[in-house]
């Protein structure tokens, strides 16, 4: 018989030795793993032998209605996952018959809106990088070229300068896993980067060892995502946006803007790099919640009469 602190002190071991995963990733495994542990021992288990498919599913109505601290969907999905993942090690390991967990799915989680700003919020950011140093000329570069493609703010900081063809009408793109896409650059985008790789990038790169990046920092080596943030939220503030302003928010605008103007959503699912459609999709939800709002106040019968 394996009790259920020393199955839980072999799977820590597993994920931290074997799976090398970082202090933090196991800690969070750990503190999943004690309230399914009280979990169980409230059930009246003292071995992973004794725990039956009923317990696992139990335990997320339990996590999200404890009288002490309720558990969100998210939180709960996340606490599930560590223990599928400590049967599953069980069950591989032999010392279980059965995977307990394998038929229990984490609860639905809440479709989360991406969150766009306007066009005119777009502009006015894009004008707080306006400016003649190398500096700004860089900042304004990365700025419009994250809203022209929809890039990620990790491909755009990864693109090296022959990523930039066709006289700068489209830029090579790599997502993730590696895979490239290839995405059309607009006119203003393609003057801001004009005028960086001539303009700012030379005095940039004089400040350091010869890089392939497009984007340097001020040392001349590779804007670091880190810094890309900071450029980010310091032209959010220059600009006053009474919103806030994230990496991804040039990437969400982009989609949401392209679909508001007639884009098929299939073509904005590989401008995006996006595997599944699906994933796309979500953004018709923000366009049509617009529409809706649109139509509720411009519609004379739109509204319900007052009762």
């Amino acid at each position: 018989m394996t009790s259920i602190e020393e199955a839980v002190a072999r799977y820590l071991r597993h994920v931290t030795v074997e799976r090398g995963l970082s202090p933090n990733t196991t800690a969070a495994y750990r503190r999943d793993l004690v309230l399914w542990a009280a979990h169980l021992e409230e059930a009246g288990r003292a071995s992973v032998e004794e725990v039956a498919p009923a317990d696992v599913a139990a335990f997320p109505a339990a996590l999200a209605t404890r009288a002490d601290d309720p558990l969100r969907a998210s939180s709960v999905a996340r606490v599930l996952s560590s223990v599928r993942g400590l049967h599953r090690f069980l069950h591989e390991e032999g010392l279980v018959a059965v995977d307990v967990a394998a038929g229990v799915r984490p609860p639905k989680l809440p479709s989360r809106l991406p969150k766009a700003i306007s066009v005119a919020q777009v502009e006015a950011l894009l004008a707080a990088t306006d400016g003649d140093e190398p500096a700004r000329v860089r900042d304004k570069a990365l700025l419009e070229l994250l809203y022209a493609t929809g890039a990620r703010v990790s491909e755009a900081v990864a693109l090296n300068v022959d990523d930039v063809i066709d006289g700068g009408d489209v830029v090579r793109l790599f997502g993730k896993g590696g895979k490239q896409r290839i995405v059309p650059v607009g006119s203003f985008a393609r003057r801001a980067l004009d005028a960086w790789l001539v303009r700012g990038r030379p005095e940039f790169s004089a400040r350091g060892d010869a890089t392939p990046a497009l984007f340097l920092g001020a040392r001349g080596a590779r804007l670091s995502r880190q810094s890309a943030w900071l450029v980010i939220q310091a032209a959010a503030e220059r600009a006053e946006l009474d919103v806030e302003v994230s990496p991804h928010t040039l990437r969400h605008s982009f989609a949401t803007h392209l679909l508001e103007g007639g884009a098929d959503v299939r073509v904005v699912q590989e401008l995006l790099g996006h595997s599944s459609v699906a994933t796309t999709q979500i953004y018709t939800l923000v366009t049509a919640d617009a529409l809706r709002d649109m139509y509720v106040t411009a519609h004379p019968r739109a509204l319900r009469p007052a009762s």
